[in-house]
């Protein structure tokens, strides 16, 4: 199992705006093709202007599958345009996360 841990930081001020924009437009498209994530939350003390999201996959290859079929919709492209055209993001930063050997995550 891996997680994918990804960190997006907004321009101050336009938070709310990039998080109602995801969910309006990109929430739909990316649950259909990557399920649920494990968390997805905004920064309440520290980088406030930043959110976390967290997937999980079960490799490397269900994680390159799931992510195409995302890439490929057309619904997705659209949110990208969108959030794109509206310049809320600065930056983004991906890990992707293992378990250590004596901890089994509650899933």
């Amino acid at each position: 199992m891996i997680f994918d841990h990804r960190t997006y930081a907004c321009r101050p001020g336009t938070i709310k705006k990039q998080i109602a924009l995801y969910e309006a437009h990109g929430w739909a498209p990316q649950t259909r093709h990557l399920g649920q994530p494990l968390l997805y939350g905004a920064t309440e003390t520290g980088d406030v202007n930043s959110y976390v999201h967290v997937w999980v996959y079960e490799d490397a290859a269900d994680r390159q599958r799931k992510r195409a079929a995302m890439q490929a919709d057309s619904d997705w492209q659209s949110y990208l345009e969108k959030s794109a055209e509206a310049g809320y993001l600065v930056s983004q930063e991906n890990k992707i996360l293992t378990t250590v050997p004596f901890f089994t995550p509650n899933l």
